[in-house]
């Protein structure tokens, strides 16, 4: 049923590539991606962000920005944004593909998950505990 999925946020340089990279670990056999909503496309990740993948036990280091698209939105069949606004913006580019996008916090309780970029190492490490317990929530919900 969602065997294409895409993470979305804002720049794709911090939380959408760790999120990506977490669900793809737990569905080897999905088509996991992320995309930003004002990317850059071709950015690297943010280099806390790298540091905090790898001292979680995932590597970013060569995740590229991408840019989301209307086209994009139409080719997934479950959409996981960070905050709230993310749904509004998704909506505004893609109204069609409203309907197959959800908080990546939505299973705890519909947490928003704050932009870390240019915070602390204290703030990315926060953010990264939110979105293991979000991509750990939703793996429940997704059949393998």
């Amino acid at each position: 049923m969602f065997d294409r999925i895409l993470i979305v946020c804002v720049g794709n340089i911090c939380r959408s590539p760790a999120a990506e990279s977490l669900l793809k670990r737990l569905f080897p056999n999905k088509q996991i991606n992320s995309a930003g909503i004002e990317a850059v496309a071709g950015r690297k990740a943010d280099d806390l962000a790298i540091q905090v993948s790898l001292n979680n036990g995932f590597d970013i280091q060569n995740h590229k920005a991408t840019k989301l698209t209307r086209e994009m939105c139409a080719s997934y069949d479950l959409i996981l944004v960070m905050e709230k606004e993310h749904l509004t913006l998704l909506s505004h580019l893609a109204p069609e593909a409203r309907g197959k996008a959800f908080l990546l916090g939505k299973w705890l309780s519909d947490v928003e998950i704050p932009d870390p970029y240019k915070k602390s190492r204290e703030a990315f490490d926060h953010v990264y505990k939110l979105i293991e317990q979000s991509v750990h929530a939703w793996s429940s919900k997704i059949p393998q």
